[in-house]
């Protein structure tokens, strides 16, 4: 019998790639049968098997379980966990070789649209315990709009999120409580947070357009209002955005690099719906040490949705803590 007493714990370093992908929201009609009616699983299904197929070099995914995982046997990439709300979807895979070291994962949705719980904005999250080190990555869909007022809803809904989810574990029950399982989303040792996060612009709407039609995007930059609230340390105290280098991802005309905002002229068409100012609405947030962003880029060449998708890549560090005797 080992005696814990005269036991040491050798504590080495990993790293792993971590690819964050953005976004899967709207993913079914934002109307009152999807948000109100039966849950519409369909469109999640049919994402995770393309999902799968692509990382599996087109090998067909099984479903296993309600919410997660995905088995591929001895594929490349296997599902840690998915989870989706009306029409925001988080979906985490891992390389086959760190499946075996993945342990407690779980899931949660927190609604934070319509009367402050309806589904069609919130955030779901899936965590877990990779070694001795765990992860948390939120999809979020904040408050939308640009008027007076929009952005402190963003801001209110964020805090909302953070504050309100707490996970469950794969069968559903409530997970177990030991000291290295974090119950909430800031307790995680590494945090991403991506999503449609909408915010907008704050600055003069002809000023504006004159900047997105001369591509200054370090000059509208400076008046994004999500940079300064990070600059604030309000909110989103404690946390990190790479460099934005790229366009505004929002609002495109469909099949087309063309704003709809600089479509036509006139400020009364610069507030309408759909010619809503461009705005960097879709973004990637981290959190925690041992993170280290190497990429940060849209995605050029998907011109399906209004928005542009971004992707970033970071190096993660992960404990591995192994126990022997003296």
């Amino acid at each position: 019998m080992i005696d814990h007493q005269q036991c040491r714990r050798q504590v080495a370093a990993v790293k792993i790639d971590l690819h964050v992908r953005c976004r899967f929201q709207e993913m079914v009609p934002l109307n009152v049968r999807s948000v109100l009616g039966p849950k519409q699983r369909s469109a999640a299904m049919n994402w995770q098997r393309l999902i799968g197929d692509a990382l599996n070099g087109g090998r067909r995914s099984v479903m296993d379980g309600e919410d997660a995982a995905m088995d591929h046997g001895q594929g490349a990439f296997r599902c840690v966990m998915s989870k989706q709300m009306v029409g925001i979807f988080v979906s985490v895979w891992t390389r086959s070789g760190l499946r075996r070291h993945v342990r407690h994962p779980g899931v949660s949705a927190v609604g934070a649209g319509v009367l402050g719980r309806l589904g069609n904005k919130g955030a779901v999250s899936v965590r877990f315990l990779l070694h001795g080190t765990s992860f948390c990555f939120v999809c979020c869909h904040l408050a939308s709009g640009g008027g007076d007022g929009d952005a402190l809803r963003r801001n209110a809904d964020a805090a909302y999120i953070l504050a309100r989810t707490s996970f469950l574990n794969s069968g559903g029950a409530p997970a177990p409580a030991p000291e290295e399982l974090p119950r909430k989303i800031l307790d995680h040792d590494r945090v991403v947070l991506l999503g449609d996060l909408n915010y907008r612009i704050a600055m003069d709407d002809a000023e504006a357009r004159q900047l997105v039609r001369a591509r200054k995007w370090s000059m509208l930059l400076e008046n994004d209002e999500l940079l300064l609230e990070l600059a604030e340390g309000r909110r989103f105290d404690g946390w990190r955005e790479g460099h934005v280098t790229f366009a505004p991802t929002y609002k495109y005309h469909r099949n087309s690099d063309q704003f709809c905002w600089c479509a036509d002229g006139g400020a009364a068409a610069g507030r309408g719906k759909q010619h809503r100012a461009p705005a960097w609405c879709d973004r990637i947030l981290w959190r925690g040490k041992g993170m280290r962003q190497i990429r940060y880029e849209w995605c050029g060449g998907y011109r399906l949705s209004d928005h542009r998708p971004v992707r970033a890549v970071f190096h993660a560090v992960c404990e591995v803590v192994e126990t022997k005797a003296c």
